[in-house]
């Protein structure tokens, strides 16, 4: 008899540093883009997590990185969910806040798109983060 003991999956993680530029938003979407086509993630789910850093990122970007100073993002895939960290060393509390009309919109569009999302604490700075549940699409044989 032949038997076939099954390892855990071990979590799949994906981490980039960003300077303080405007075009390192675009990067870290192309960015998370082929890590979750690398990782057989479904396209629409893939849009929602491309949307979230992208909104992550620019947060970041305006509100918490000081000049000289960049973002890091990490990205992992784990028993059927993708977490996404935007850790950066700006201080501030971020959440959900009535928009002025120009901008304001970045962490309701998170909480409506991700399953989960918070902040943790991050010395110095922050991480927000946020979580899909996914289902991860293999090639048939």
């Amino acid at each position: 008899m032949n038997e076939t003991m099954q390892l855990p999956q071990l979590p799949q993680l994906r981490e980039r540093f960003y300077r303080r530029e405007r075009r390192s938003v675009r990067a870290a979407r192309e960015y998370v883009r082929s890590a979750l086509a690398d990782w057989g993630l479904g396209e629409a789910r893939a849009d929602d997590v491309v949307v979230c850093v992208s909104e992550l990122a620019t947060n970041a970007l305006v509100h918490g990185v000081p000049p000289g100073r960049g973002y890091r993002l990490m990205l992992w895939l784990h028993e059927g969910q993708v977490r996404v960290e935007v850790h950066d060393s700006g201080d501030g509390e971020p959440g959900v806040r009535e928009s002025d009309g120009e901008s304001g919109r970045g962490l309701v569009i998170v909480d409506a798109l991700a399953d989960r999302w918070g902040v943790g604490e991050r010395v110095p700075g922050k991480v927000v983060w946020c979580e899909f549940d996914v289902r991860v699409v293999t090639a048939s044989r």
